[in-house]
């Protein structure tokens, strides 16, 4: 089967290819280096609607289908892992409000998220908790008409200038969502620095202290917090990941391509080596494969396909490893150049390995996957009743 894009698919491709040249890559690096994305390019990403890209068109968001949305993050990737990081928990919140909102919270934030006037955060990790999400220790109770929190998130994306976070907590023992602005009382929000990738995400820890919000900043049902609002969030979050992996795989392939094109030792193009073209091969096979397993996820979410779920973590698996290998080949081709700051490859090697770990770590992936696997071989042995009845005879 041939994947073909349609020609509107092709049209949004060239204009983000176009907008991340122009405005994303000459400034990726000295984002990466001050720990800062620039107001002026949200701005710019929020003027071209990509931070409504999950958002019904009624509420001013673009509602694009799964694919485009796919090649979105790969190509914004492919420019800056930290600012495709704020797309994804952005798209995280936005989509989690589509679906489990109530209609005031809908008509409310919206349109405000589509345009860029609010900046959302996904508050789900914790200092003790990680890839254990549904033990969060973050606590709510009721107090009249407010929700009371108590606890500390952490490893927040771009939590350092979010106006509105997604926080997840347990309400009597069941983990519950909710909605809490970025200046309400009782919430502190800490800058977090010093990390090894996607620098420029700005992250940040909340410290709630009795922190005060309205009772119907509830998302969804009391309980629903993991197994409905975060789960399908983090599913999208996965998807997001893997393109954006993808997008890094492709940066290091171009950028092999460029300097093995210019550089020369033994009196030779480096390209003119065996080696060198072996690690070449490699790397556009496996960005190749990534990608088709990204185009596979995104059309089973788009047509509503169960399997999805899924196909969407073997997608983020690959694509995630795959990038970090090709990024480590990519550093090991520009050698002492390419632990520099002076090329990109080195920020793609430290970007890449973060994708390992966010929404969903390598372990987690590899966990689900072969659960999938067996599931699936049970169901395929078990015997149909028309294969019972001939048994039987």
């Amino acid at each position: 089967m041939k994947i073909e894009l349609t020609s509107q698919q092709k049209d949004d491709k060239s204009k983000f290819i176009g907008f991340v040249n122009k405005e994303v890559v000459p400034h990726a690096n000295s984002s990466d280096q001050e720990e800062y994305t620039s107001p002026k390019l949200i701005e710019k990403f929020a003027h071209q609607g990509y931070l409504g890209a999950v958002i019904p068109e009624e509420f001013g968001g673009k509602n694009m289908d799964m694919i485009t949305y796919g090649l979105l993050n790969e190509e914004i990737g492919r420019g800056c892992s930290s600012l495709r990081s704020l797309l994804t928990v952005h798209s995280m919140v936005a989509y989690a409000l589509c679906r489990w909102g109530n209609k005031s919270q809908k008509e409310y934030w919206l349109p405000k998220l589509s345009s860029g006037e609010v900046i959302a955060a996904f508050a789900l990790s914790e200092p003790n908790v990680g890839s254990d999400a549904k033990s969060i220790e973050t606590t709510a109770t009721l107090s009249g008409d407010s929700y009371i929190l108590n606890g500390q998130k952490k490893w927040i994306t771009y939590g350092q200038i979010a106006d509105v976070f997604l926080v997840f907590a347990q309400y009597s023992g069941k983990p519950s969502a909710f909605l809490v602005e970025k200046n309400s009382p009782g919430l502190l929000i800490q800058p977090i620095s010093g990390m090894l990738g996607v620098r420029a995400s700005m992250l940040a820890q909340l410290n709630f202290q009795d922190c005060r919000i309205p009772q119907e900043n509830l998302v969804g049902r009391l309980g629903f917090g993991f197994s409905y609002v975060a789960s399908s969030a983090l599913d999208y979050g996965r998807y997001s990941v893997a393109w954006g992996s993808v997008g890094i795989a492709q940066a290091c392939l171009e950028a092999c391509i460029q300097y093995t094109s210019e550089r020369k030792q033994f009196g030779v193009y480096l390209k003119e080596h065996q080696l060198i073209r072996q690690m070449i091969t490699e790397m556009i096979v496996n960005v190749k494969a990534a990608r088709l397993l990204c185009y596979q996820a995104g059309y089973l979410k788009e047509i509503g396909d169960p399997n999805s779920i899924t196909e969407t973590s073997i997608a983020k698996y690959f694509a995630s490893t795959t990038a970090t290998k090709i990024a480590n080949d990519a550093v090991q081709i520009h050698g002492a150049n390419g632990c520099t700051n002076e090329y990109s490859v080195a920020r793609y090697l430290r970007d890449a390995k973060i994708m390992e770990i966010i929404e969903g770590s390598t372990q987690i992936q590899e966990i689900t996957i072969a659960e999938s696997g067996y599931h699936d071989y049970v169901f395929s042995t078990v015997p149909t009743s028309v294969e019972k009845k001939i048994v039987s005879q």
